[in-house]
């Protein structure tokens, strides 16, 4: 488990056996996401107001050489592994890059401020990236590459982590001014509903079995679980005393759901099966996009592991 700490720039690393900080990188500034490479050879610090891309080798544990890459807040891959996608928020733009070496390709700016998270439809042609400081969605094709379509979901509104629906129907879209989740058609990109889920509603997770998805109320203290089947929500869990539920993943045999704890320097680790607090774990200041690796699947599409 390799969390980021934006405000102590080091990135811990949690052996999930024992739920012990068993490791420490001193990384450059405010460090946002641990993201695994298309390859699933390599780990990249998302270095954001460092302007690099620090590599971690999985295997030996070991920092590679950083690499300058300007405003890293989020990275994804295309599905094909050609391009490295750097979500520079602050240039409002979205980077294309050598998906290995990270050498700058082209530029895309963006109609919109703030681009932060994103998902691909079901065949992988088009990026669904949400823009949290303008309350929009931009649709992309990346293969041309050009914005295919601007969508609003209201001024004030701050989206964020966006998912694809198991069956490739609809996108799932994070809001934490809403205080829950849009509902996107896949296929047109027009909201189709919404769910309220918890306030600051903030991270996606799918379970392992595809059924449910976990939605992270950072400011809320509590976790929603969505039905994809019923579209609504069917539980909810709460941290005792509350807390700020992140970004994080699920573990490989789906039986956890780890979760930084932005505020309070923690990392949250629950049942997904009773969805009690098993755990809370100290890490640094500021923990944010939490990666659990390795996980199964082909390759990684990037964020805290997206993979198909």
């Amino acid at each position: 488990m390799y969390v980021p700490n934006s405000e102590s720039d080091i990135v811990d690393v949690i052996d999930p056996r024992t739920f012990r900080v068993v490791h420490r990188y001193r990384v450059g500034s405010l460090p946002q996401h641990v993201v695994p490479s298309w390859d699933l050879r390599t780990l990249w610090v998302n270095e954001n107001k460092g302007n690099r891309l620090t590599p971690i080798d999985p295997v030996t544990g070991r920092l590679g050489k950083p690499v300058p890459v300007e405003d890293p807040y989020n990275l994804y891959f295309t599905p094909d592994g050609t391009y490295a996608l750097v979500m520079a928020e602050r240039l409002n733009r979205l980077d294309f890059r050598n998906s290995r070496t990270m050498r700058l390709i082209r530029s895309l700016p963006l109609p919109c401020r703030g681009v932060n998270h994103g998902d691909f439809t079901a065949d992988g042609s088009v990026f669904l990236a949400s823009c949290e400081f303008s309350g929009q969605l931009v649709a992309i094709n990346w293969k041309r590459p050009r914005v295919r379509k601007v969508l609003s979901v209201g001024a004030g509104n701050m989206p964020q982590d966006v998912k694809i629906s198991p069956d490739g129907r609809l996108f799932y879209v994070a809001d934490m001014m809403a205080d829950g989740i849009w509902i996107i058609h896949a296929a047109t990109f027009r909201r189709v509903g919404f769910l309220r889920t918890g306030k600051g509603a903030h991270g996606l997770y799918v379970s392992r079995d595809s059924r449910s998805l976990y939605v992270s109320n950072r400011d809320d203290g509590t976790v929603s679980v969505v039905s994809f089947a019923r579209r609504k929500v069917v539980d909810r869990w709460r941290i005792p005393g509350g807390g700020s539920p992140d970004m994080g993943g699920v573990s490989a045999d789906g039986k956890q759901l780890w979760l930084s704890g932005r505020y309070h320097g923690v990392v949250y680790v629950f049942s997904t099966e009773t969805g009690k607090l098993q755990h809370t774990i100290k890490v640094g200041r500021g923990p944010h996009g939490l990666c659990f690796f390795p996980q199964p699947g082909r390759y990684s599409l990037g964020h805290t592991g997206v993979f198909r």
